[in-house]
């Protein structure tokens, strides 16, 4: 080795050396006194964020004044350590302990599990945590989900039921790193999993937590507080600045709110909360329909945005920030729609992009808060609160939905139909769907959403939105087309009706992929406490071949008879489903198919996905159709029942049913739901 070649390599360990102390560093920095010096211009810009002039921090003011840039930010630590601000989120001091939770210990390694993928964040070479790892299925939501610190909101709630210092260190260590790492702000609207809206809304809301449940604690450091401040600034203004619209904002907007609130010494604060309140009650207007449904139609994103609403409104009591009359109204009218829609298991709709989750903790919420006991019942199935007056069935005129059911008990028949727009986001085409669920049991079942990004995705995303994913019609192998994404108006109050005897509705769709002068006309009857009747009719300009598709929960024993009938063999809660007057139907049964396209998939969750059946009826129509099917829900094994069409036209069908020791003569129109005729004869 030349010289020149040894001077190369003595420059080359130093630069690794130096590397590596700096990757080192931030690890080190855990006093006011190391932060200022590390980051001194972070320091003055943090104490710039701040009012000096707001009672309590006359110390920081005179410190900052003189040029002490560490007595002015150890005056700042010593305002919120000793006053009595922010109640609500200083928590006394747990008695320490070493006792552990499993979950808390995983993510002490750095293992995440992010919507049901479990993933280990690797480090850089900057001896930084990669907080841009999209986990094991490269997806950038579990990146951005990752990012929102739910992980250590969790570590946190362990180290008070614990008090095992070793959670809090993490946090603190977690922290700090996450911050420095980020730094310096930018200023700019962001998709990075690190700046993106979302994920510095969530973190505002963790992050207080934080700050203010461990001020007196010693194994957090006043560094990391320090940051926080800095950055927490940051956050607000990001959030101001940079939010996005609709679902979105309620979130962004919340979280600006919240940063306001609990961070009032900041400048802008009070500006900060007067944009806030403006901005998300003009957005409240265009975003929730006035029969109370989000406009994005998926009752998962509707309790995002109800949680977000609601705590806007917590955060604006607690200021003493008085807010519009209709903000509170429109809040109690989506606590009635999450009440009104739920299963009798508890679990809402899946629909949309959504996963199947239960309802019942957010309505008992709203129950309490509105005193509403006719939403306790329904969520308890009559176990406490007051039976309603009205129901059991239900009509959301704006959202297009409507929601059949016999009861409010445990048992009870259930079902989804949909006649509305197609959604302002997070859409799937799936205009005239039906869900079924009775006696405890999902029935005919909604695909679900499988994942957005990543490998699940981009093998299931298509099927997940497409019609082909969901209990409606293809058109010579042809699925629908994006509708109408936000109504102007409510449906028509002839498309539907609710009696004591029957519920009704009816609806039409005619955008199909490549395809004109096709529209699928759907009605259903739901006869109560008995059975559903479908009816399709499809008119086209030409004959083509139709597909009828039912998909079935994955825990469904499915049998197909020689007439194109099927049963399901569940233990209990059971479904037969018949095809009335026509013979000639082609059915396939798919389940778990991946070529030659997906088909006969389920999924209840992100990330989560399993085989299930799908029955596919085809059969080639002409230029004018109409099919007919008996739904027949039962307990055990299903009762004899006969159906027959008396007549059909292209208004209506007239339909007779005859079960056990009662006969149905039924007229089911295509586009009124006023003109039903409903004839029971009991012999």
């Amino acid at each position: 080795m030349n010289f020149r070649e040894k001077i190369a390599l003595v420059f080359i360990l130093v630069v690794v050396s130096l590397n590596y102390s700096f990757a080192q560093k931030w690890q080190e920095i855990e006093t006011v006194d190391d932060v200022c010096k590390a980051y001194p211009d972070q320091m003055k810009t943090m104490l710039n964020q701040f009012d000096l002039n707001y009672p309590g921090l006359e110390k920081v003011k005179a410190a900052y004044n003189s040029g002490d840039l560490v007595a002015a930010c150890t005056q700042l630590l010593d305002y919120y350590k000793n006053e009595e601000t922010i109640q609500y989120l200083r928590r006394e001091q747990p008695e320490i302990s070493r006792r552990t939770d499993n979950l808390a210990d995983t993510i002490l390694t750095d293992v995440f599990v992010v919507q049901n993928v479990r993933g280990k964040v690797p480090w850089g070479d900057d001896g930084h945590r990669d907080w841009y790892y999209k986990g094991p299925n490269n997806d950038e939501e579990w990146a951005w989900l990752s990012n929102r610190h739910g992980q250590i909101s969790h570590v946190f709630n362990v180290f008070f039921e614990t008090g095992n210092p070793k959670y809090l260190e993490y946090i603190d260590l977690f922290l700090r790193d996450f911050i420095i790492k980020s730094m310096p702000y930018p200023q700019k609207k962001s998709g990075t999993s690190v700046w993106r809206g979302l994920e510095v809304a969530a973190r505002v809301k963790v992050w207080s937590r934080i700050f203010y449940g461990t001020l007196n604690n010693k194994d957090f450091s006043d560094a990391t507080r320090l940051l926080m401040l800095s950055s927490l600034a940051d956050h607000a203004h990001y959030n101001r600045n940079f939010h996005a619209q609709n679902n979105w904002l309620t979130m962004e907007i919340s979280a600006l709110a919240t940063a306001a609130t609990n961070f009032p010494e900041y400048k802008k604060s009070s500006e900060y909360l007067e944009y806030a309140a403006n901005t998300i009650s003009e957005s409240m207007k265009g975003q929730v329909y006035p029969d109370g449904v989000q406009t994005e139609l998926t009752s998962h994103y509707h309790n995002v945005a109800l949680q977000n609403f609601d705590l806007f409104k917590e955060i604006c009591d607690r200021a003493n920030y008085q807010l519009p009359v209709f903000f509170n109204k429109t809040i109690e009218n989506m606590y009635r729609y999450a009440a009104l829609i739920i299963r009798p298991d508890g679990n809402r709709i899946l629909n949309n992009d959504g996963d199947l989750g239960s309802n019942v903790p957010l309505i008992l919420t709203g129950a309490e808060k509105y005193n509403k006991p006719e939403w306790e019942y329904i969520a308890t199935n009559g176990s406490s609160g007051s039976k309603p007056v009205d129901g059991p069935s239900y009509f959301f005129p704006w959202a297009g939905q409507l929601i059949s059911r016999s009861g409010f008990d445990k048992d009870a028949h259930w079902s989804f139909f949909d006649v509305g727009p197609w959604g302002s986001g997070h859409q799937h085409n799936d205009m005239l769907h039906i869900s079924v669920s009775a006696y405890g049991r999902d029935l005919l079942v909604d695909a679900g959403r499988f994942a957005y990004r990543g490998e699940v995705a981009d093998k299931f995303r298509g099927y997940a939105r497409g019609t082909q994913g969901h209990n409606s019609v293809l058109v010579d192998g042809k699925g629908q087309l994006p509708g109408v994404s936000v109504a102007e108006k409510a449906v028509s109050d002839d498309l539907w009706a609710i009696t004591p005897d029957y519920d009704c509705a009816c609806g039409s769709f005619d955008k199909y992929e490549g395809l004109k002068e096709v529209k699928h006309n759907r009605a259903i009857m739901y006869v109560r406490n008995e059975f559903w009747v479908v009816v399709d009719r499809i008119e086209t300009d030409k004959p083509r071949e139709i597909e009828t598709l039912w998909h079935w929960h994955p825990d469904c024993e499915v049998e197909a008879d020689k007439n194109g009938v099927l049963t399901t063999k569940n233990e209990k809660g059971n479904l037969q489903l018949i095809p009335v007057d026509k013979n000639d139907w082609k059915v396939e049964e798919i389940e778990g198919q991946e070529k030659p396209e997906i088909q006969g998939w389920y999924s209840e969750e992100y990330n989560k996905f399993c085989p299930n059946k799908a029955f596919v009826y085809s059969t080639d129509s002409g230029n004018d159709e109409c099919f007919v099917w008996l739904l027949l829900p039962s307990e055990k094994e299903a009762p004899k029942v006969a159906a027959t069409i008396i007549s059909r036209d292209s208004t209506k069908v007239k339909l007779e049913v005859t079960k056990e020791n009662k006969k149905w003569e039924l007229d089911i129109p295509f586009s009124n739901s006023r003109n039903v005729n409903f004839e029971l004869t009991k012999y």
